[in-house]
């Protein structure tokens, strides 16, 4: 009898080792950072050493069961309650790397980011002891993009597709029912004089999300750049650039309407197109980073303000 209970249960590690190999595994994942990772199953409990990532991990229902937290110990406001809901557990906040916790979750996936102020790259060869790691990159891409690359990873490709279609046909939609203002649009994270002023590109996750609503955005001069910057996603500009720019609308990065008047009332600004048109705007407190969650509420402040009112 227990030769035949040994048996069955070999039997069954066979089938489930083969469903595994023709879904696709183990297969091999290029990293970010040019490495490269062997994954043997798909994860079922995933680290997450970057803030930023774990948002999209979340909009894709992937199996995260911890995330590292912003530099104030706590999640992204937008997909804070989903995080919750969850159960997903905070880790260290942002560039406090504590491997001890890493081990005691018993994750079998890591992920880190291969840049930002949550990147975890200095402890890569530590977190490989742990488990499987893998280096996505979240800077110069939209959310989807960075979503395709956890599927691959994490092997829910399908997942993944249906979760953009969805949100594809959202921006449809929402783009059908806009009346913009005409000319270009450009995007400032606006600080005032003395610190850098950035200004996203319109290859930028926040410059892609617009473009996909129907805005022509700006882009700043590359020449604006101060010191070194590994993202594409804006030109780190001195705050006298912001005179040079041309379009007649503006939106401020990571700011309410609340913000707008300072903005209108900087008189080394007066003669900036957008100030004289009075097209300023708040582009939304949680549009730091973009990411499904993120995404949504930008859009659908873009509708409230630029949509067809709503029949009653």
């Amino acid at each position: 009898m227990i030769i035949n209970i040994i048996r069955k249960l070999f039997l069954f590690t066979l089938l489930v080792s083969s469903a595994v190999q023709a879904q696709g595994w183990p297969r091999t994942f290029l990293n970010a950072d040019g490495s490269s990772t062997t994954l043997n199953a798909p994860a079922k409990r995933i680290l997450s050493t970057s803030v930023s990532i774990t948002g999209t991990l979340l909009a894709v229902d992937a199996p995260v069961i911890a995330s590292a937290t912003t530099t104030s110990g706590d999640y992204f406001v937008q997909w804070r309650s989903v995080a919750e809901q969850r159960g997903v557990e905070r880790l260290w906040p942002a560039g406090s790397v504590d491997l001890e916790m890493a081990y005691a979750f018993e994750p079998d996936l890591i992920i880190v980011s291969l840049g930002g102020a949550d990147s975890a790259l200095g402890q890569l060869n530590e977190l490989r002891q742990i488990a499987p790691t893998v280096v996505l990159d979240y800077g110069g891409q939209n959310w989807q993009q960075l979503a395709e690359k956890i599927g691959e990873v994490v092997g829910i490709e399908q997942q993944v597709a249906t979760k953009i279609a969805q949100f594809d046909d959202y921006i449809a939609q929402t783009r059908a029912a806009l009346t913009l203002p005409k000319g270009q649009a450009n995007i400032i994270s606006y600080n005032g004089p003395g610190v850098t002023n950035p200004i996203a590109t319109p290859h930028g996750s926040h410059g892609m999300l617009l473009k996909s609503l129907g805005f022509d955005i700006e882009g700043p001069n590359p020449a604006w750049q101060t010191g070194p910057s590994r993202l594409n996603d804006f030109v780190r500009a001195h705050y006298e650039h912001l005179t040079e720019l041309t379009a007649p609308t503006t939106f401020l990065f990571n700011a309410t309407d609340a913000k707008v008047p300072q903005f209108l009332n900087d008189p080394v600004l007066a003669n900036l197109p957008s100030v004289k048109t009075g097209q300023v705007y708040g582009l939304g407190a949680n549009s730091f980073r973009i990411d499904y969650f993120s995404a949504h509420e930008i859009v659908d402040g873009i509708r409230a303000r630029f949509g067809a009112p709503v029949a009653p």
